[in-house]
């Protein structure tokens, strides 16, 4: 593995044969952390989000579920 810096980037690579789905969940995870680097949100208020979300779609899904 090699790991490089530039002033805009880092570089990170890896040998062919290393486990693709182990490296796709590192990315998942690293594409996260890119994504929340900035954020100034608190917890509390992404669990509150994330309740609405849930309810919002179980109303709008609930009825191909429970018949």
């Amino acid at each position: 593995m090699v790991i490089e810096r530039t002033s805009k980037e880092v570089i990170i690579r890896l040998p062919a044969y290393v486990d693709t789905d182990g490296l796709q969940r590192l990315v998942d995870y690293l594409t996260y952390k890119e994504a929340t680097a900035k954020s100034k949100a608190k917890q509390e208020d992404v669990d509150t989000l994330s309740e609405e979300v849930k309810e919002g779609w179980w109303a709008k899904n609930r009825s191909r579920f429970v018949k």
